[in-house]
């Protein structure tokens, strides 16, 4: 294990005597007593420095540390660790996820560093210092978003020492990786720090097109950072990545109407020469000044573009399709680019005012969207397993001579205050006025926050918390002259969560227990209903209404100092309460029941060996609820050993995915499911200078 954060800490907190008659004193350390699993901070929750422990709500960061104990790749395999989260379809080269049950989207889902941030791809987590999973509505501080929660990514900040990781994994496939990850200071009063990160990766999936080829993928990242001390109350930060990722295209495979598996698990029903090539830039800059003692302000932009071309077989499922029959394809090549341009300013200050501490958050962000795309059609072609792969059609997305656009903004005002009444109560509040412009649907938004937490200890919390979140229509008013409601003006689709929770520290403050109860609806949904009207033939109103409850468990941290465990269990209740076409069904890929379990054992201060398991409830693959897809439970094992190379530190992993080679479905539908690769192994080398 690296114990310079161990040292670091002694040396703080040891009081030494210089004096020449007194010895210096000896700590013999053994263990690993620095604790790597659990995180006391999530900045994203409340946009301040407040503690886990002062949060209102529930949140959990999974840290870089079982980022790279479980070799993870992909966003999804991160997310894996917290139970709260299930898998969505994988299809085009891209993931999904249900947080509390409910759908994150690409646009509103997602923030880097508190920016949102469009999610439309695999994200690069080799540039992540940890995962942050806040749940429930959240709009308050950062505009339209789900019931469910937010994912904030929290990236690597440069730092001050020098630092230079190399890393190389692969698979049993062939898969390979390797990373780069540097840091230090810039000049000799370190007032000039970066941080750099340098990936390429390439993919070999078990998977297989009929022709016979396994799929494949093809990922480079750059990414920089640049601190800067203008002064001692100056920071000012700058970023810059680039991900190119290419890769072949696998919309998933086919369930029939029992919730089988049509054919092998590895068949891919795309054609072999269908793929995607995306290109994401993100450039921006923070800055942030210490006013006083009292008081600070930050300042944050950034700007993201996103170019993709997907040239698409398209593969149709037929209702009653079986293994050799016919199905079509309807190829057609696209481009698209997304722009997402977003900016904000917080004022936060901690005082005494009436008595009472406070910690005040006053600010504002906004976000520009724009999105366009070309689009050429092929004409259809069939096929069937067996006859010769069909040629790729000559069509290109250039010869599109009408650019189809969509643009809009909003900007937000808003403002929290944590305020400490004494050792034992605090209380949280805030609001949120939101006004977006799009032509045909603009929307005005204001929504509240509460939470009140009483501390029966300094290590433990028991807390309510009351929060609404909204997500606008596509248009302004009802637009459909046939409907005896047309021009209606149609209201934001509102989300409201009830919580009781609590946390507590054992372990000296080493392992964090949590629990939370929730009670999340969502409302305003467009309903229709036919009616018997000499002039009008339906009935539109915003009655919808989509309900979970349910309960989480969480622990995090160090049971002793050789044991560390991250483990997760949910139950959700989701329904729709009420719906034009699914009223009482529980909504595609939202089990009942859920938890995921991680630990790492350390044998010796040199070896160390890590077991998960992550248990995924029985989940609906279709809306009518006709089709449910089985439960099942994944069992990985791995181990860590570290040497010393000439005076660094070379980190040798070696982990064991679907250790009992288990057959089960992951997240999609009856036409785009995600099956389960097989067993698999990953041996990775790392060596830190």
């Amino acid at each position: 294990m690296k114990y310079s954060p161990l040292f670091l800490a002694i040396s703080m907190a040891t009081p030494l005597a210089y004096a020449d008659d007194n010895p210096l004193e000896v700590i013999e350390v053994t263990g690993s007593y620095f604790n790597d699993y659990k995180v006391d901070e999530a900045e994203g929750a409340m946009r301040t420095n407040a503690s886990l422990l002062e949060t209102a709500q529930s949140v959990t960061v999974i840290p870089k540390t079982i980022v790279e104990e479980q070799l993870a790749t992909t966003l999804g395999e991160v997310l894996a660790n917290d139970a709260s989260l299930s898998a969505g379809s994988k299809q085009r080269n891209r993931e999904v996820f249900n947080l509390r049950g409910f759908t994150l989207s690409s646009s509103n889902g997602y923030l880097r560093d508190g920016h949102q941030h469009w999610s439309h791809y695999q994200q690069p987590i080799e540039t992540l210092e940890s995962v942050e999973v806040i749940k429930g509505p959240s709009s308050i501080l950062y505009g339209q978003s789900g019931p469910g929660g937010l994912v904030n990514m929290v990236t690597k900040k440069p730092t001050a020492t020098s630092l230079l990781s190399i890393g190389a994994d692969t698979d049993q496939e062939g898969s390979t990786r390797f990373t780069l990850d540097a840091g230090g200071a810039l000049n000799d009063d370190k007032s000039l720090r970066y941080r750099s990160t340098l990936v390429k990766q390439d993919v070999t999936y078990q998977r297989e097109y009929q022709n016979g080829d396994q799929r494949k993928r093809d990922r480079f990242l750059g990414a920089l950072v640049v601190d800067y001390d203008v002064s001692d109350n100056l920071l000012l930060r700058v970023h810059y990545d680039y991900t190119n990722d290419k890769a072949g295209l696998d919309t998933g495979a086919w369930l029939d109407d029992n919730g089988e598996l049509i054919g092998d698990r590895k068949t891919i029903r795309d054609m072999s020469w269908a793929f995607t090539d995306i290109d994401v830039e993100n450039y921006g800059a923070d800055i942030n000044y210490n006013i006083n003692d009292y008081w600070q302000v930050t300042l944050g932009y950034n700007k993201q573009k996103f170019e993709r071309q997907r040239f698409e077989s398209a593969p149709k499922k037929p209702s009653d399709f079986k293994e050799g029959d016919e199905y079509t394809s309807k190829p057609y090549d696209r481009f698209d680019d997304w722009q997402f341009t977003t900016k904000f300013i917080d004022f936060t200050g901690e005082f005494e005012f009436a008595g009472v501490e406070h910690q005040l958050l006053i600010g504002a962000n906004s976000k520009d969207y724009y999105y366009s795309q070309l689009r050429v059609k092929s004409s259809p072609i069939t096929y069937a397993a067996g006859q010769d792969e069909p040629a790729k059609p000559d069509v290109n997305y250039q010869d599109d001579d009408e650019l189809y656009t969509s643009e809009y903004d909003y900007y937000g005002i808003y403002l929290q205050d944590l305020i400490t009444v004494n050792d034992n109560w605090q209380i949280s509040f805030g609001g949120r006025y939101d006004k977006q412009n799009k032509e045909g649907a603009d929307n005005e938004s204001f929504l509240p926050k509460f939470g009140v937490l009483y501390h029966p200890s300094e290590q433990a919390t028991i807390y309510y918390s009351y929060t609404e979140g909204f997500e606008p229509q596509n248009s302004e008013t009802l637009n459909d002259d046939t409907d005896i409601n047309h021009g209606m003006k149609l209201d934001a689709m509102e989300s409201k969560q009830s919580e009781i929770g609590v946390k507590w520290q054992l372990v000296e403050g080493r392992l964090l227990l949590s629990g939370a109860i929730f009670d999340i609806s969502k409302n305003g949904k467009l309903i229709r209903e036919n009616i018997d009207h000499p002039d009008f033939e339906t009935r539109t109103t915003q009655a919808g209404e989509q309900r979970h409850k349910g309960f989480e468990l969480g622990a995090q941290g160090a049971i002793n100092d050789k044991l560390f465990i991250m483990s997760s269990l949910i139950n959700i209740d989701a329904s729709y309460k009420q719906d034009e076409n699914y009223q009482g069904k529980t909504p595609i890929d939202v089990p009942e029941w859920s938890a995921a379990l991680w630990t790492r054992y350390e044998m010796t201060e040199k070896l160390a060996f890590n077991a998960g398991a992550f248990y995924e409830g029985s989940r609906f693959a279709d809306s009518n609820n006709t089709i449910k897809k089985d439960a099942y439970t994944r069992i990985d094992v791995g181990a860590t050993y570290q040497m010393d190379v000439s005076n660094h530190e070379l980190s040798l992993r070696f982990n064991i995915n679907n250790l009992l080679d288990k057959k089960y479905l992951i997240g999609g539908g009856i036409s785009n499911v995600t099956a389960s690769d097989g067993i698999s192994f990953r041996v990775a080398a790392q060596l830190v200078f």
